[in-house]
């Protein structure tokens, strides 16, 4: 077994084996004590996720006496807390990321472009870029940056200007921008804040009021610092990073995620009486929209289903995409809104003989619901709706479904069944009718 396997394929080696789901706020929690550690020693660490994180040292190679030493008391300090860490050292955050990537511990790169230019060209995270500069031969990333950068510019714009400019050790800079101060967001509680819930509501309302504001003069931040302020007057901060400028969803989260850390290991005694936010590193790289896309409307929905997940739980919002199955409810997968979906249950590809054909049901219950039907020679003709019988005005079927004998599971039948009132999908079991569908 190896890191990136799917799911499937690890069971098939390892039957017993145990697939968790990745959640990335209690990573959060657990790495804080690692990044207290470091801010030991070095303050104005920089977190991209939890595990990884960027440090500036020119002050503490000064202080402790070079980039050796540096990197031997950070790795001394978060050694007991952080099994197997690795540590790079380079002029810029892509060729340190590699460095450490590359490092069974400790790696020191003295010259950014020499490192660089022995990797695979997969080091780059852009896949399409990826094959096409494979399919010309460029196979690592000193062939990359070999060729012209105007002939690259020229033929892959700003993403092949980006890659030409990591692979020659040049990451990027951003442009410093004056930051007005009412791009500084900051919200006092005349209560603390004890639960989480309510530090969760707070964390993603005060995220959505920074991007309005920074909406409004079209940028997008790739640095936020967040700092909290406990009753007991203990203030805490921290800067999160993005290689990507910053969206709603994505600052709402690290804002959340890094208050749930510090509420939950103790950080902010009494409860949270303030939360500020602070943009840096502006860019308009963040804004731009399609000729057609609906950018406003979109960020306005995604507010208000965080919003409603926030007030009343991460189950209450819920996103939906079809897999395999012969009855409506099991043909479509659920997963919460906002996370990624897991491996289909039942393969969409398969024949799934038995299945109703398109249209599908507008409006599936939760459970069937059950139905008197009057019969004639197998021929459905009135049904009962409430205290009434409604007529059969036309109907279609059956669809044959057999059932689990090794589960003692009957067979069925699926009747489309229309009347005055409307249009359901019903299945037929022995002498029992239910309802599983209803067709707008």
């Amino acid at each position: 077994m190896k890191a990136g396997m799917a799911r499937r394929a690890a069971e098939a080696l390892c039957p017993t084996a145990l697939s968790l789901d990745r959640d990335p706020a209690d990573e959060t929690r657990r790495f804080e004590p690692v990044l207290a550690a470091v801010e030991d020693l070095i303050p104005r660490v920089e977190v991209i996720e939890p595990g990884w994180i960027f440090i500036r040292i020119d002050g503490a190679i000064r202080y402790y006496g070079g980039e050796k030493a540096v990197v031997d008391r950070v790795a001394g300090a978060v050694g007991h807390l952080a099994e197997g860490g690795r540590f790079g050292v380079a002029g810029g955050p892509f060729a340190a990321y590699w460095a450490a990537r590359s490092a069974r511990s400790k790696l020191i790169v003295e010259d950014d472009r020499a490192f660089l230019a022995g990797l695979d060209i997969s080091a780059l995270a852009t896949d399409e870029l990826i094959a096409t500069f494979r399919w010309l031969g460029v196979t690592t990333l000193g062939g990359l940056a070999a060729l012209p950068r105007d002939a690259v510019a020229s033929r892959f714009g700003v993403p092949g200007l980006e890659a030409h400019r990591l692979a020659s050790g040049e990451d990027r800079m951003v442009a410093p921008r004056p930051i007005p101060p009412d791009l500084v967001v900051e919200r006092v509680f005349e209560e603390p804040l004890l639960l989480l819930e309510q530090v969760g509501f707070a964390a993603r309302h005060l995220a959505g009021v920074l991007m309005s504001l920074l909406e409004q003069h079209r940028i997008a931040p790739h640095r936020v610092e967040v700092e909290a302020e406990a009753a007991e007057g203990v203030t805490r901060s921290r800067i999160w990073r993005s290689a990507e400028p910053f969206d709603d969803r994505a600052l709402a989260e690290r804002v959340w995620w890094q208050l749930r850390a510090w509420t939950e290991t103790g950080g902010v005694p009494g409860g949270l009486t303030r939360l500020k936010l602070a943009p840096a590193d502006l860019s308009d790289e963040g804004y731009q929209p399609g000729l057609f896309e609906a950018t406003a409307a979109r960020i306005e929905a995604e507010r208000a289903l965080e919003r409603t997940r926030t007030i009343l739980g991460p189950d209450s919002v819920l996103e939906a995409r079809p897999q395999g199955g012969r009855d409506p409810a099991e043909r479509v997968q659920w997963t919460r809104w906002g996370e990624e979906f897991p491996a289909p249950v039942r393969n969409p590809g398969s024949p799934w003989p038995g299945k109703v054909p398109e249209p599908s049901p507008s409006l599936v219950p939760p459970r069937p619901q059950h139905l008197d039907v009057e019969w004639d020679a197998g021929i459905p003709t009135r049904v009962r709706l409430a205290s009434r019988w409604e007529p059969v005005v036309a109907w279609a079927g059956p669809w044959r479904r057999m059932g689990r004998w090794w589960a003692e599971e009957e067979p069925s039948d699926l009747y489309q069944i229309v009347t005055s009132a409307g249009a359901m999908l019903c299945r037929v079991t022995g002498e029992q009718v239910s309802v599983v569908g209803v067709y707008d």
